[in-house]
């Protein structure tokens, strides 16, 4: 096999995916060109002649633009192209005899006006174990949804709910709109709660606002209208303790027929108390035969009964036969992914029963464990998502490691010459941290960690040590940011540390001048510019280096993958160090990032003063803004944080534009500077520089300065309206404060519409200034999707696991996934041919994670 061809795969799971169905699915490929060209330069490196690389790029040239007929003709010819570099996958290999195996590139199209076709979202599948680097970062990956798809369902669980089972057309025709069309979409349709039907009482029993069962007969039935047209049917049930109506609205004319006087049910519904009497509105209604049995008692009644989600209360019933069909034909016979071994040894019920207890579980089940998910179906299936997602990338991370990397010197000689030029030492925490990255950039494979401390934990210096040691073993290093005046700090202090070593430290950003601009990327790629740092300018075409070894990304969350991934590759492999000071907790982290390494400095060095936090109401704001005029007075600044920017109808909450006025009325003897979202680049940077140099003596902000420039003279935040904030984000503004010898304050200001979900907030913030502890309560008030934000989370969705509450299961889902890795690298064992299958057909859309680094 040649070198390039493991590389020149990664290109494969994407057309595959694009070819299904008649290519119905090539309006989801997306920056595909980008993936192409990213490819070829890799594989030109493993000795793919560059001619070849160069015809492959060319043909996919333009993709985004063309329109879905031109992106098929494309695909079909990279497939013909792909045809004597690599072994073709047996469903592309018909469509390569289509073409030539050397053609013309296709012209770039002109933009289509037409809608992109396949405007239907499906999530990437793609072989996570033969994936490399490049294809890990490929920007065509799509967000699943809760339920597996068509396209991620394969073999038995791909089997279509009809002709396969009898539907009625409305519950047909509502499945199909919910996406619910194959085996595979009812089994793992989890129910959000149950009711227990076990115990039929009387009518006279039955309690208003409470849910019960009960066999009545029909004594009358009336038809009526009720507001607006809206017809309505009112069956009257009785039995001999009394009488309850059930009233059905825009009722089918068949239902007047279904309730025959003197005709016997077992109803359930929610029983409540009106001024014509005792009613319940569209009760499940269960016939009975002359003998008192029902065909449905076994599904619907006398049992504890499943109520699935999206559907209304009417439509229950419908689902809920339709779920006991589907499986008690296929949940005994389908196949369990997990190895018998590791099944056992952890206790857990095999999938099949799993699913049929969470589905229509027994009578000995308590229903309080259901209602918790905390049964051990419930378990076994919140196991099996914790796995597959730590599976996938522990075998996405074995695929970084096997790349060629750099082995720098970090012995304890070159180490310790780095840090004696630091002015200040390290705390035990950042040299924890340093060993670690030290150990990785000394291997012959690329680093990819990731380096987490909370806000002034010393990150900075960390990274600069690092950096260091790169450039000592003759190779350069990238420090990116998310903002202009972050880069221009970062390139400040570092110079001034850097200054007797003799390093070169320079700056490249948006704004600088043609000339500057020109100069820096001389220098650069001379290999005169040793350490540079900068925006978003460092991933422009020509910006290249000489020799780049070391790529440290700073505040992660703010670059998308691709943009992390073109830095990376203005390098031969070179290691990558991503911080972040977004506290997460050490179970989110497994979870969020398990391809990467995790380093964490979890103290702050010595000489920071803890910020003092205190909660005001709308009638006591008066004594924080006396503080803040007290710290004003003293020669500090201060920082005034509202939520909006500006006023809505539909909010009453202050904006920020009415709030620098209000502010600068307070304090007219002082400067007030406002800086907000809506404001170019420039504009913003231009405000935070001269509130540094104390030009401003108040900034008033939306959220845009959680992360930004240390300002050591600013000694309070004012959040008004802190109880819109989550808990991560209130941290983070906090942290803009303390920075200095003087001691700080964060006044939090609270709106009269609190919660108790928001206050438990607030005096979470005002007992400690753990960002971990913070991060750990956040995750459980607010789950991982909102403390990490949507664009850098990068986790699918859980039907069943639940980070918070299943920590447990977590830590034993990634122990045995490294440890089945470790063994077996590539799944190729017979005894884990079914993983290798599940990560395929069930699981594989739900894994199309985002690699960091």
């Amino acid at each position: 096999m040649s070198a390039y061809q493991p590389i020149l795969e990664a290109l494969l799971p994407p057309l595959r995916y694009a070819a299904r169905d008649g290519f119905a699915h090539v309006g989801t490929l997306k920056a595909f060109d980008a993936l192409v060209l990213q490819v070829g330069q890799k594989a030109t490196r493993a000795g793919l002649p560059a001619e070849s690389a160069n015809r492959l790029a060319s043909v996919v040239k333009g993709f985004d633009a063309m329109s879905a007929p031109a992106r098929t003709a494309a695909l079909k010819v990279l497939i013909g192209e792909l045809k004597p570099l690599v072994t073709l996958p047996p469903e592309l290999e018909p469509l390569a005899s289509l073409t030539k195996s050397v053609v013309a590139p296709v012209p770039e199209p002109k933009p289509a006006r037409a809608k992109p076709a396949a405007t239907k979202r499906a999530p990437k599948t793609q072989k996570l174990f033969e994936e490399d680097e490049a294809q890990a970062d490929a920007p065509y990956a799509i967000a699943p949804p809760k339920v597996p798809t068509q396209q991620s369902l394969r073999g038995p669980l791909a089997t279509p709910l009809e002709p396969t089972f009898r539907i009625h057309p409305r519950l047909a025709a509502l499945l199909k709109k919910k996406g619910l069309q194959r085996v595979g979409d009812i089994l793992f349709l989890m129910p959000r709660g149950y009711e227990d039907r076990r115990q039929l009482a009387t009518l006279s029993q039955l309690v208003p606002g409470e849910r019960g069962s009960a066999v009545a007969e029909v004594r009358r039935v009336d038809e009526g209208f009720k507001g607006r047209g809206r017809r309505t049917l009112k069956v009257i049930f009785a039995d001999a303790t009394g009488s309850i109506a059930g009233t059905f609205f825009n009722y089918a004319p068949w239902m007047k027929s279904r309730f025959a006087v003197g005709k016997k049910f077992i109803i359930s519904g929610e029983l409540r108390a009106t001024s014509y009497g005792r009613e319940m509105a569209h009760p499940e209604a269960e016939p009975l035969d002359e003998g008192g049995q029902s065909a449905g008692a076994n599904v619907h009644f006398e049992r504890i009964v499943p109520l699935y989600p999206g559907f209304e209360r009417g439509e229950q019933r419908g689902i809920r036969d339709l779920a006991h069909r589907v499986v008690a034909r296929f949940a005994p016979t389908i196949e369990d992914p997990l190895p018998e071994s590791l099944r056992t040894g952890l206790g857990l019920p095999s999938l099949g029963d799993a699913l049929q207890q969470i589905h229509f579980p027994s009578d000995d089940v308590p229903l309080d464990a259901l209602q918790r998910w905390a049964t051990p179906g419930h378990r076994r299936l919140a196991f099996d998502e914790l796995f597959f997602l730590q599976l996938g990338l522990s075998l996405r991370r074995q695929d970084v490691k096997v790349e060629p990397g750099i082995s720098f010197d970090t012995g304890p000689r070159k180490l310790q010459g780095v840090l004696e030029r630091l002015p200040w030492p390290l705390t035990k925490a950042q040299r924890r941290a340093l060993d670690e990255i030290c150990q990785d950039m000394s291997k012959p494979e690329p680093m990819n960690r990731l380096l987490q401390g909370d806000v002034g934990s010393g990150k900075t210096a960390v990274s600069l040590c690092a950096a260091m040691l790169a450039i000592e073993a003759g190779y350069q290093a990238a420090v990116m940011a998310p903002t202009e005046i972050l880069a221009e700090q970062h390139a400040r202090n570092m110079q001034q540390l850097l200054l007797k070593a003799g390093v070169e430290v320079g700056l490249l950003t948006g704004s600088q001048s043609a000339k500057e601009k020109r100069e820096a990327r001389t220098r650069l790629a001379m290999g005169r510019m040793q350490l540079a740092v900068g925006t978003h300018a460092l991933l422009e075409d020509d910006i290249q280096f000489a020799k780049l070894g070391l790529v440290v990304i700073d505040e992660q969350h703010r670059f998308g993958v691709m943009q992390r991934a073109v830095l990376r590759d203005k390098g031969a492999m070179p290691d990558v160090l991503v911080m972040t000071a977004t506290p997460i907790p050490r179970t989110l982290a497994m979870a969020a990032y398990g391809d990467l390494d995790l380093s964490v400095i979890d103290e702050l060095p010595p000489g920071r003063t803890p910020i003092a936090t205190r909660v005001f109401g709308e009638k006591s704001r008066e004594h924080a803004w006396e503080l803040v005029g007290r710290e004003l007075e003293a020669g500090r600044q201060a920082y005034v944080v509202y939520p909006l920017v500006e006023e809505s109808e539909k909010s009453d909450l202050q904006s920020a534009t009415e709030g620098a006025d209000l502010v600068q009325a307070a304090f007219p003897g002082f400067h007030v500077g406002l800086i907000h979202g809506r404001m170019k680049a420039e504009q913003k940077d231009a405000v935070m520089r001269a509130f540094r140099d104390k030009e401003l003596h108040i900034l008033v902000s939306t959220t845009v300065i959680e992360v930004g420039v240390d300002v050591p003279n600013a000694t309070v935040m004012v959040i008004e309206s802190a109880e819109r904030f989550g808990l991560s984000q209130l941290h983070q503004l906090r942290g803009r404060v303390g920075r200095g010898q003087h001691a700080s304050h964060c006044l939090l200001i609270a709106g009269y519409a609190r919660s108790e979900v928001s206050k438990e907030r607030l005096a979470v913030m005002a007992a400690t200034n753990d960002g971990f502890v913070i991060a750990q309560k956040d995750l459980e008030l607010r789950g991982p999707g909102e403390l990490l934000g949507t664009r850098q989370s990068g986790l699918p969705e859980l039907a069943v696991a639940n980070l918070a509450r299943d920590q447990d299961l977590l830590a034993i889902a990634r122990r045995e996934a490294l440890a089945l890795v470790e063994r077996d690298g590539r799944l190729a064992k017979p005894e884990h041919a079914p993983l290798r299958r599940a990560l395929e057909e069930r699981w594989e859309g739900k894994l199309a994670l985002a690699k960091i680094g």
